[in-house]
């Protein structure tokens, strides 16, 4: 008899346990589920005045990979994200809603698979000729194998590839960021007489944005900004940079916003564009950064 009472309290105290880790882990990821493969992935929320920042950060030990996502027709972050076990993923590179053709450089498995070069729309824009040297020659997320070590990086697309390491994937889209902003140098902004003439993506102005990011330790950084009213919010992409850099970010490269500013975490899909009613504004894209 006093054996099984013995037993019965011990089984109280386990479940009391299991509830409580359970609990913990609530508090840790929020209510909703998190997968065993995604414990080591950091996922928060900052709330500003203005935006609401959705922030996926990659340890720089864990196992996984951050790879680049490429369709030949427009597609959903959601069917981005359906295969392969994708953790999360992050809208990519620029692209022309009109033809759906690529205006970004695009490696998969050492392979070429989206050239903005055979983009006529692109090529042939008699507005874009005096630019094109710089839009073909934009920031790209790079990812090195360099024998049995994965290095990351965020670099030119002319930029050489290191001693002993193959450029494996990369994604093409910007500016560069950080260590320094190169709108300029990249076709994003021009000036004549020191009067602004050219302002492609509206770098001073308060948008839905998305970015990628390498922390000194290494550690990489999805990060979607998304508004709070129709109304001029949102960051501007000096705002993006010092967020970034707060977050510890020593290199970063602006990602295609405003309308295709979305994110994708266990599951679940967040918008960053309103449009004027305030709803979310879900646009298809040509290609995304997938965490597996």
């Amino acid at each position: 008899m006093v054996r099984q009472v013995f037993l019965k309290l011990q089984k109280i105290k386990l479940l009391r346990h299991a509830v409580s880790l359970s609990l913990g882990l609530m508090l840790i990821f929020g209510s909703h589920y998190v997968s065993s493969a995604a414990l080591d992935i950091n996922y928060q929320v900052y709330q500003q005045p203005d935006s609401e920042i959705h922030v996926v950060t990659i340890p720089v030990h864990s196992n996984h990979t951050i790879t680049p996502e490429v369709a030949a027709e427009l597609t959903s972050l959601e069917q981005f994200a359906s295969k392969n076990n994708v953790i999360a993923a992050i809208n990519g590179g620029y692209f022309d809603p009109q033809n759906q053709k690529t205006t970004s450089y695009i490696i998969q498995d050492t392979n070429l698979v989206a050239d903005p070069r055979i983009n006529e729309r692109l090529i042939d824009n008699p507005d874009l000729k005096p630019y094109l040297g710089k839009i073909l020659n934009r920031a790209e997320f790079r990812r090195y194998q360099c024998g049995a070590e994965t290095r990351y990086d965020i670099t030119l697309h002319s930029a050489v590839v290191p001693a002993n390491c193959i450029l494996q994937d990369a994604l093409g889209a910007g500016p560069q960021l950080l260590p320094i902003d190169t709108s300029i140098a990249e076709g994003f902004t021009a000036y004549e007489n020191g009067k602004l003439i050219r302002n492609a993506i509206g770098v001073d102005s308060p948008n839905a944005r998305s970015a990628v990011a390498i922390t000194s330790k290494g550690n990489i950084i999805l990060a979607m900004v998304g508004q709070k009213n129709p109304n001029k919010s949102g960051m501007s992409l000096p705002g993006l940079t010092a967020f970034l850099k707060d977050l510890g970010a020593m290199k970063a490269m602006n990602l295609d916003g405003g309308s295709s500013s979305s994110l994708y975490y266990q599951g679940k899909t967040y918008y960053g564009r309103l449009d004027r009613e305030g709803n979310k504004v879900q646009r298809p894209l040509k290609s995304v950064l997938v965490v597996q």
